[in-house]
């Protein structure tokens, strides 16, 4: 199987390690925002193009699975000899993590689940079809066109138009291919693990955005409600890329979080 491409960025030496797991386009890039606040913070990072998408290239089968993506994470942990990491994963990242956390508990130490969910729901479905439908009909140009509707707030994407653009030209630049996108994208709309939330006991930060016009806000408060260790923390604004146009306030959030679950345990 072709090998993955990932980052470690920060100090080698640092007390714990946070894995940064993109959504749907997969790229470590996503995380850029994040990065150099979370090294200042005395983390070390890995960051990696999940399999299939920018430079990890492969050709995916119908059947791939979110099961098989977390399998990939454990791939890059035993890699970077990271033995347990702070596992952060946005939207479809988010599902790897918590794959994860009923796979390889022992492997991690706390989750931040940004825009995820739990199992599927018809308002995202009916995204995903819209989109499919675009691609399959029109082409992978007009899918990368759509995608900033489906990532960020109208008025965000007005104020940052350059790089909304050059974002779309990269993005259709490094298109996976179109039977990689929709094997990914089956992938996600198949996970339901919601009759398991009970059984992962990570501590964990939900982090949504309410104007996220993707994926409904409810399927966070609905993460929060279920994992027996979990914080949630709504935004008004920001969108289902809230880390990226509200990215002062969330890395806030993250790091905050990352603190206490570090910190040593208080004994009487």
């Amino acid at each position: 199987m072709p090998s993955l491409h990932y980052e470690v960025h920060g100090p080698s030496d640092a007390p714990s390690t946070v894995l940064l797991s993109s959504g749907l386009g997969g790229s470590a890039g996503f995380w850029q925002p994040q990065l150099g606040a979370l090294i200042a913070a005395g983390h070390r990072v890995v960051a990696y193009d999940q399999r299939g998408t920018g430079r990890s290239p492969a050709a995916l089968p119908e059947a791939y699975a979110i099961e098989d993506m977390a399998r990939d994470v454990l791939e890059i942990l035993d890699a970077t000899r990271t033995a347990q990491c702070h596992f952060a994963g946005h939207a479809l990242g988010g599902l790897v993590g918590l794959r994860l956390a009923l796979d390889a508990p022992a492997r991690v130490a706390s989750l931040v689940l940004v825009n995820a969910w739990s199992k599927p729901n018809p308002h995202s479905a009916r995204c995903f079809d819209a989109r499919l439908a675009l691609l399959g009909a029109v082409g992978p140009r007009a899918y990368v066109e759509a995608q900033p509707i489906f990532l960020y707030p109208a008025a965000w994407c007005a104020a940052h138009a350059k790089r909304v653009a050059d974002e779309v030209d990269h993005a259709f630049a490094h298109f996976p291919g179109e039977a990689n996108m929709r094997a990914r994208i089956a992938a996600l709309r198949a996970f339901d693990i919601d009759a398991r939330l009970g059984d992962i006991t990570a501590p964990t930060l939900v982090a949504a955005a309410k104007d996220d016009v993707l994926v409904p806000w409810t399927c966070s408060q609905r993460l929060a409600d279920e994992l027996p260790n979990a914080t949630l923390n709504l935004m008004a604004h920001g969108g289902h890329a809230h880390s990226v146009t509200e990215a002062d306030a969330f890395n806030s959030t993250l790091l905050a979080f990352l603190s206490r679950v570090d910190a040593p345990a208080v004994t009487a």
